[in-house]
């Protein structure tokens, strides 16, 4: 959600780079909700303009040449028809015939997978990365986040930031989303327009490279065939709440109209599928339970903030409806994250989880492992321990993977489509069964 910013620092000893440690890591992050809060809250409270806001890899070619027990029968003399592949033998042959998976993603430190910390010049420290990677990714996390598990479910890569120029492969598509970043215009550096004015930026230029006879990342006809996520929101909102609640609906609709726009310009650059993932539980977030005061609900999480949370995501899910029906080729998703998360809380015993507002990386031990104040690891959770929370505000490693499979089951989602029938072409049928 909050992104990790670069309060000043020396130079590191392999060469200048900017080193955090774990304890500045973690002040940046929290001190970052806390800056989105303030500012939010002074930018919507005065009326401003909102600005407008601005395609794989070419197609598989390899194919099988006949095969040895074809020859063998030919020999032989036989003449019958050959015997039908057998249902593993037809599986391959449908996947190997399959275009390439492309995945565009656009939002916050939920899904970036490395944008800020190539962005600012960050080298972030263990133990974040510890589970999955074994060393730190630029994920404000202990592992993967949720888009990972969707690309290893879909058989590719993880995405790379869009500013991660050394080492980064984009035929699988880009990740745009960045630590901080906003649906509103101004806030961040990177808000969604920006990101989206990236994306017509990249793609302008692959289709480009295609027309010069040079192999770019992406083709046209993967950009018309790729899946485009957004996973953003959460910062506009923690700011939202914190205003007085008579001016929510106008705050809200303004900033899904943001939404509706990008969704929009992103159409008319070809894109024709979209996952679209409302805010989670926001009231839930142990960096917010612990230092806020006001109504708690029979769960423990802050209700105000989960009211806010919860009035973006039935206009944001309105929208949703909205664009289908007059965008009548494209398949638009809309996938109620704030279900899926308030249930590792009010569910925990379901999952597992002995303390719903553990954090792991903190100091204090259960159930909070929280102090105000006080910041890094100093109490930090076992590998294997199953503890949703890793800062306070970002998920770990375990909570990232049990989102995400209920995420790409589509049973959260509206109309009921599964992740991977809408990448691999699925039916764009629109029940809301």
């Amino acid at each position: 959600m909050a992104g990790a910013t670069n309060n000043g620092g020396g130079n590191g000893a392999n060469g200048g780079g900017k080193v955090i440690s774990l304890p500045l890591q973690y002040f940046c992050v929290l001190a970052a909700v806390v800056v989105a809060v303030m500012v939010l809250s002074l930018a919507f409270m005065s009326p401003a303009a909102m600005v407008a806001v601005r395609q794989n890899l070419g197609s598989v070619a390899a194919s099988s040449a006949g095969s040895s027990g074809n020859s063998s029968g030919a020999e032989a003399g036989g003449a019958g028809p050959a015997a039908p592949a057998p249902p593993v033998a037809r599986q391959e042959k449908e996947q190997a015939q399959r275009p390439p998976v492309v995945l565009f993603n656009f939002g916050d430190s939920n899904s970036d997978t490395g944008g800020v910390a190539a962005a600012g010049g960050i080298r972030i420290m263990p133990p974040e990365g510890r589970t999955y990677f074994r060393h730190p990714t630029g994920r404000l996390s202990d592992g993967r986040v949720i888009i990972d598990f969707f690309c290893e479910s879909l058989g590719t890569h993880e995405l790379n930031p869009y500013l991660k120029g050394i080492g980064s492969d984009y035929s699988n598509g880009v990740n745009f989303a960045m630590a901080g970043s906003t649906v509103s215009h101004g806030v961040s550096p990177y808000s969604l327009n920006v990101q989206v004015d990236q994306f017509v930026y990249f793609r302008r230029r692959s289709l480009e490279m295609f027309e010069q006879g040079l192999k770019g990342p992406v083709s046209k006809e993967g950009f018309e065939n790729a899946l485009y996520m957004m996973d953003i929101g959460h910062n506009d909102m923690v700011g939202v709440a914190h205003t007085p609640s008579d001016k929510w609906d106008k705050k809200i609709t303004d900033i899904v109209g943001e939404v509706r726009k990008a969704i929009s310009i992103l159409y008319d650059n070809g894109a024709r599928k979209f996952w679209i993932h409302g805010t989670g539980a926001l009231g839930c977030l142990p960096a917010l339970v612990v230092q806020e005061k006001g109504e708690h609900d029979a769960h423990g999480c802050l209700a105000s903030v989960n009211r806010a949370a919860k009035a973006y995501n039935k206009k944001l899910s309105q929208l949703c409806d909205d664009m289908r029906f007059h965008l009548k080729d494209a398949t638009i998703v809309y996938t109620d994250m704030f279900s899926i998360k308030y249930g590792f809380v009010a569910n925990h015993t379901k999952y597992g989880i002995e303390w719903p507002f553990m954090v792991c990386c903190g100091n204090g031990g259960p159930p909070y492992n929280f102090k105000p104040g006080k910041f890094g690891c100093g109490d930090l959770c076992p590998p294997e321990a199953k503890v949703v929370s890793w800062d306070g505000v970002h998920f770990t490693d375990f909570g990232s993977g049990l989102a995400a499979k209920l995420a790409m089951s589509g049973e959260y989602s509206k109309p009921r489509v599964k992740l991977a029938s809408l990448i691999h072409g699925g039916s764009k049928k629109t029940s809301d069964s």
